[in-house]
């Protein structure tokens, strides 16, 4: 018994060293394969390329005001040029649509509404996902067709969940049941102050979409489809794009008050 028992022990101090061994010598051994790709970072830090504004009123490109810009690494939306708001809803797009997908932004409000914002968009911005292409707007809509994962601040007191879903020519499914009311809200804390937030989307197509907030999940829904009540939605269905949506473009939003976004960045996952 105790001759086994040496053997044993001698056997296991080898079998730890061997595990040792190689994982020292990380060199002799093949990484693990990565099931999806890795992270593209979509803002640079430096400008605006890749983006491309679309202001409420104004043509494609044309950036009213300076509304979006980059200062200090940190991608802005920014009023200091405007007299009032003035219902100029203005979205930046990223230049190619994505169909399975994460997005990670770290985002925070700052400073004060601009005058002539509308009441509820007090500390209110959003990423707009599965959007229709940027040049299909009209010159005066409001907000394209898509799903927009809203982002919202707290006034300071009270709850106001962020990360929540609002619908614009759009509707979803919930627990297998069709949603069709415009704003959704998620099971978010709420975050006062200026504090950064993280917020992620998991985006499988028409499959599954996932609102985390934190490394919390705190919402998700299926099949996103068009909505054909709506006046925009209805203009895509009559050019032949079908009623499920399972891709589109990323836009981040301007509603009056300012925002700032410090990463954006994007996974591609595996169907």
């Amino acid at each position: 018994m105790k001759t086994n028992l040496k053997r044993t022990v001698t056997a296991s101090i080898g079998l730890a060293g061997l595990v040792l061994s190689l994982l020292a010598g990380r060199s002799t051994l093949a990484a693990p394969a990565s099931t999806d790709s890795e992270w593209i970072q979509l803002f640079n830090g430096k400008n605006l390329e890749g983006w491309t504004p679309k202001i409420k009123g104004y043509a494609l490109n044309d950036n009213f005001g300076n509304t979006f810009r980059v200062e200090g690494g940190v991608l802005k939306v920014s009023y200091d040029q405007y007299e009032k708001f003035d219902d100029k809803f203005g979205h930046i797009f990223y230049q190619e649509p994505f169909t399975n997908y994460v997005i990670r932004v770290e985002y925070r409000f700052v400073g004060n509404q601009l005058a002539g914002g509308p009441g509820w968009a007090f500390r209110n911005s959003g990423i707009m996902i599965h959007c229709q292409p940027p040049e299909s707007l009209e010159k005066d809509q409001d907000f394209p067709v898509c799903l927009e994962v809203q982002l919202l601040g707290g006034s300071g007191t009270g709850e106001r969940h962020t990360a929540n879903l609002c619908t614009p020519g759009t509707h979803v499914v919930m627990e297998g049941k069709p949603i069709t009311r415009h704003c959704n809200d998620s099971t978010s804390k709420t975050y006062h102050g200026d504090q950064w937030v993280t917020v992620e989307v998991e985006v499988r197509g028409s499959k599954i979409i996932r609102h985390v907030v934190e490394g919390q999940t705190v919402l998700s829904y299926t099949q996103p489809q068009l909505d054909d009540q709506d006046p925009n939605a209805q203009k895509r269905l009559r050019a032949g794009v079908p009623r499920i949506i399972d891709h589109g473009y990323i836009s981040l939003q301007s509603e009056s008050h300012a925002v700032e976004f410090r990463k954006v960045e994007l996974r591609k996952l595996k169907d």
